[in-house]
């Protein structure tokens, strides 16, 4: 019997397209070509892009609304892989057939995932009380809220407003996480698990972080780990489990590999650095920072940049390294990329600086806060007679914590 893993996704539509083939219908064949281009996206399958392009936009008018459906489903799987140029072409499409067909249904969905493609592009000025007025208008539809409900939930956070983050990610009408979508619920559990990493309860973010863990797992969609991964494996480490953790991550190397999965691949480089981290390998997890910092600059992902970049320099400045390696060409020593241990920290803390500007461009309080503690912790000293300039910020949020804060937000 099919069940709800991968394996019996696929078992499901092999059945599907037999019985399709048999009856003779084009909208049923419609059904299911939606149906397999869709879930080629979500796999990374190399098929996927030839599958997406077949879906029928003929008569009958079943056959395009089924066409209008794939073409959302796929956008919104290009976009959970990391696909994102490709899967904003796709959204683009798939706006636009259900704006002529009528299919309002569709529409909505789409509309979801936009939100979702311009909290990653950090086209965020706006986009609270859009996800605000997408609730209220798909009050009735909580499963299309959701991408709402997590963007909404996601941007309390990173402005340091824990306790509306937590009413938007699991109140408010939000949809209950075996109701959602497992890549939304994935990336909710993950923000879930960083909240609890600020705050320091540890056994509450490793119990999370092996519940979305087991989920994903379960599914064998391992592109959907991409957003929980990082603070996943950080949680499981720091609750006193480092084993676990490096079974995670290499779990997750697997699963990926061979996929097109641009953001998991980046979440993997992210997640080995939290973990180094973790084990003190300073200069280990510097490199494998810069390495997801790489990934997110390619991917047009300025949070998720600047966040791996911050803990580059952390680590960086932690392990006495000699050059930050920042991405940024104008962080970098000489022309020859080289530089002494004096100029290199200088470069580590121009990074860190930079970090704290786009925090701040980005509308991310919290991080920005916690940033400028750690840059005032290393800026160099200045030479007698030089007065610093004078902070214009307050203090982070929890920053009595600030050790642990550090390292999970």
């Amino acid at each position: 019997m099919a069940d709800g893993t991968l394996a019996g996704h696929r078992e499901w539509l092999r059945r599907a397209a037999g019985l399709a083939r048999a009856g003779g219908s084009e909208v049923a064949r419609a059904a299911v070509a939606a149906n397999h281009a869709s879930l080629a996206v979500a796999c990374g399958d190399p098929q996927a892009r030839e599958l997406v392009a077949a879906l029928p936009d003929g008569p009958p008018a079943g056959c395009r609304e089924h066409a209008a459906r794939g073409l959302c489903n796929a956008a919104d799987a290009a976009l959970w892989r990391g696909s994102y140029q490709w899967g904003g072409e796709l959204l683009s499409a798939g706006l636009d057939l259900p704006a002529r067909i009528g299919a309002s249904y569709t529409a909505q969905t789409a509309q979801g995932t936009r939100l979702l493609l311009d909290w990653w592009a950090g086209r965020w000025a706006g986009l609270g009380e859009r996800c605000e007025r997408f609730v209220a208008d798909t009050a009735d539809m909580p499963v299309v809220a959701a991408d709402a409900h997590l963007v909404r939930g996601v941007l309390a956070f990173v402005q340091g407003d824990w306790t509306q983050a937590v009413h938007w990610l699991t109140a408010l009408g939000a949809p209950a996480p075996e109701c959602t979508r497992m890549p939304l619920a994935a990336a909710t559990a993950g923000t879930l698990i960083r909240l609890a990493l600020v705050r320091d309860d540890l056994p509450t973010a490793a119990e999370q972080a092996r519940a979305a863990w087991t989920a994903v797992a379960e599914k064998g969609i391992w592109a959907w780990a991409a957003e929980p991964a990082p603070w996943a494996v950080e949680a499981v480490a720091r609750a006193g489990d480092a084993a676990a953790a490096r079974r995670m991550t290499a779990e997750f190397v697997r699963g990926v590999s061979g996929q097109d999965a641009p953001s998991a691949r980046a979440a993997v480089a992210w997640s080995r650095a939290a973990l180094e981290e973790y084990e003190g390998r300073h200069p280990d997890a510097a490199g494998s920072y810069r390495q997801a910092a790489d990934a997110y600059r390619e991917l047009s992902r300025p949070y998720a940049r600047a966040l791996t970049t911050e803990g580059a320099a952390r680590c960086s400045l932690l392990g006495g390294a000699e050059h930050s390696g920042a991405p940024d060409e104008a962080a970098r020593g000489g022309a020859d990329g080289t530089a002494g241990e004096d100029g290199g920290r200088a470069h580590t803390v121009a990074s860190l600086r930079r970090c704290v500007e786009q925090y701040t461009e980005l509308g991310a309080v919290y991080d920005a806060a916690r940033a400028r503690t750690l840059l005032r912790s290393h800026q160099p000293r200045r030479s007698a007679g030089r007065a610093a300039p004078r902070s214009t910020t307050g203090s982070p949020p929890g920053s009595a914590r600030s050790r642990n804060s550090r390292r999970a937000a």
